[in-house]
């Protein structure tokens, strides 16, 4: 994968802490030929990207490994006891926490949400942490790239995640909400 001088998979590729470059390397591999729906990007960029967003709140390269690796065990081969034979068990842990419960047979959308929500408001302050990120940056991407889904769907069942979840760092949080509202307001505007 081809990166400028300061993009941020160098940012993590140069990191000090040997947890946070496995991480990389092994979200890389993970996402090996895997694209963004609507971008057709390399998949890695979106938790290289996350991660990115968390080290401007959190320094802890447990959380930054975790970060990097948030959609592995989701979207991936990765199983748990990979993660688990390569990363401390806190990385694990959080992982786990960030990785959606809900199967297809769990019923529609709605339902299924409801039990990823569940499931992820019982995350540590950390892994909530890891959340805000994602969200922030996939409310942007949905919003820009299917504005008719954002409004109708994503943004409020977000907006909905984001009032359960409130471990996570204060700031990272209300620059979420922030954002989901300019977000809504614009595409109600339009």
């Amino acid at each position: 994968m081809t990166t400028t001088a300061s993009s941020p998979i160098d940012f993590f590729a140069s990191h000090p802490s040997l947890v946070v470059r496995d991480a990389l390397n092994l979200a890389i591999a993970a996402h090996e030929g895997q694209v963004r729906r609507y971008t057709g990007e390399p998949f890695v960029l979106h938790p290289v990207a996350v991660a990115h967003l968390v080290a401007a709140y959190e320094r802890d390269p447990l959380v930054l490994a975790a970060a990097l690796l948030h959609d592995v065990v989701e979207d991936t081969e990765v199983t748990a006891a990979d993660l688990a034979s390569r990363f401390p068990a806190s990385v694990v842990r959080m992982v786990l926490s960030l990785t959606n419960p809900s199967r297809p047979d769990d019923g529609d959308r709605t339902a299924r949400k409801a039990i990823d929500h569940a499931h992820v408001a019982q995350a540590d302050p950390r892994a909530q942490t890891i959340k805000y990120a994602d969200v922030y940056l996939n409310v942007q991407s949905i919003a820009r790239h299917d504005p008719d889904f954002a409004k109708r769907v994503y943004l409020p069942q977000k907006a909905s995640l984001i009032r359960r979840l409130s471990r996570g760092h204060p700031v990272l949080r209300r620059r979420v909400r922030e954002s989901i509202d300019a977000l809504m307001d614009q595409l109600l505007a339009d």
